[in-house]
């Protein structure tokens, strides 16, 4: 056995393991993969997927066979599953003792497929180490709990806490309304400590039932895994609890959207010092050419960050979703806000990902714009003073179709993600746009039926 193998295999017969959820990401960050016998999964060493589930779509249809076979091989060769030695996590609500183990993909001749979203991330990652440099990130995950519901024609309700009441009006902040949900929440923290995911506070939104858990910071590709194994956490322990968990972007009209906001800094990686801050405590040239980056190169990422339909839903004014990408500091209505810190922890939060976006995807998006701005020498805009959401300049596409052209067109996101990733990505996404546009809303109902 090698050394990372050998460390597994260690780990899953300490932890007497019996059996093994070998998983990857697909595009929108369901986890496909299979599930073996712990010594069948040491026999193999991995498992073999096809490829072709990175081209599939949140509701299960495949992209145009034009771009399919372009894409992969006609033949719809599988991809070899390689375990990845630290990113092992118990299961703490099976039955039987069992691991999520997640993997990285490569094709026949040991090359990292293209559009693994695991190794998208790498590859930006891998920019960052040729400079010298490590970015470190802090994630907040916004949710909502929700009662249970069977009819998605029907609009999601709050559900009853300990009182047996649901929450009305604006409860942000309040550790009363969080308090609600104790026990679904001490279960949450227990498993969580059991996998090993650094989670820090636990914070009340300003939706009902809306909350918020913050990551402490980190190494970026870790703590995308952590998201990934968390997000599937807390949908069991809300279901443990007969209520449901969501991360839609925007789950509940007139209602605040959910985000995952990404606080990111740089250190140098020979000094581990941060990067972002000169001496004297202010801002660095690097920094503000970081935050350049963000507000040049976010317009053209932006599906990364918004990748549904929904996504776009969250992007209004005045609902603590930012709809540019100025940036200020202390300031919540700009995209980018620069917290008050010193300056060992001088860091830009990107305030635009939502909740639904696959979290290796949004945090490289994120570092990528960053680093393009650093490398550039891009300088950014005039810090906003006062509120930001009248301001015309640096406008977002405002629909997915405008999002998913303009990355598209974008010859810089290609050349560094790669144009297969991105034709992929775009052409998933445009796949589930087409099958939302086939579905009539109730509002198209309600104001159309007998008015037009």
């Amino acid at each position: 056995m090698n050394a990372p193998f050998d460390q597994l295999f260690t780990w899953l017969k300490d932890h007497k393991i019996t059996e093994v959820e070998c998983v990857v990401s697909d595009l929108t960050g369901i986890a496909r993969g299979k599930i073996a016998p712990t010594n069948k999964f040491l026999h193999e060493r991995g498992m073999r997927l096809p490829e072709s589930v990175l081209l599939q779509t949140v509701t299960g249809d495949f992209v145009d066979d034009d771009i399919y076979y372009d894409l992969l091989d006609p033949a719809d060769i599988d991809m070899v599953c390689k375990p990845v030695s630290d990113a092992v996590y118990v299961v703490p609500w099976a039955i039987e003792p069992t691991a999520i183990v997640i993997h990285d993909t490569f094709d026949k001749f040991g090359n990292p497929i293209e559009l693994s979203p695991r190794n998208v991330l790498k590859k930006v990652l891998q920019l960052y180490t040729d400079k010298g440099w490590k970015p470190i990130v802090a994630p907040e995950m916004e949710f909502y709990l929700t009662q249970r519901c069977e009819d998605p024609d029907l609009p999601l309700k709050a559900p009853l806490g300990r009182s047996g009441r649901a929450e009305s009006g604006r409860q942000s902040f309040s550790i009363d309304a969080a308090n609600e949900f104790d026990p679904l929440f001490e279960d949450v923290y227990d498993w969580c400590e059991l996998q090993g995911l650094d989670l820090d506070t636990l914070i009340h939104e300003d939706g009902p039932a809306q909350m918020e858990i913050n990551f402490r910071h980190g190494d970026a590709l870790d703590l995308a895994d952590q998201i990934t194994v968390f997000k599937r956490t807390l949908r069991e322990a809300a279901l443990k609890h007969n209520v449901t968990a969501t991360f839609m972007a925007k789950p509940i009209g007139d209602e605040p959207g959910s985000a995952m906001h990404l606080h990111q800094s740089v250190v140098d990686i020979v000094t581990g010092q941060p990067i972002f801050a000169n001496a004297d405590g202010s801002m660095s040239e690097l920094f503000l050419h970081h935050i350049g980056g963000l507000q040049k190169y976010i317009p053209k990422v932006l599906p990364m960050f918004a990748p549904n339909v929904n996504s776009f839903r969250r992007f209004l004014p005045d609902t603590s979703a930012p709809v540019n990408v100025e940036w200020g500091e202390e300031n919540r209505t700009v995209g980018l806000r620069v917290p008050t810190s010193g300056p060992e922890a001088m860091r830009v939060e990107n305030r635009l990902p939502g909740a639904d976006a696959n979290p290796y995807l949004a945090i490289a998006a994120s570092l990528l714009c960053g680093y393009l701005g650093m490398v550039e020498q891009v300088a950014p805009s005039a810090a906003v003073q006062g509120r930001a959401y009248e301001r015309r300049n640096l406008r977002l596409p405002i629909t997915i179709e405008d999002a998913l052209t303009q990355m598209e067109e974008c010859e810089t996101v290609g050349r560094y993600l790669g144009s297969k990733f991105v034709r992929g990505y775009v052409a998933v996404k445009r796949a589930e746009h087409e099958n939302f546009k086939r579905v009539i809303s109730s509002w198209e109902r309600e104001f159309l039926l007998l008015s037009v």
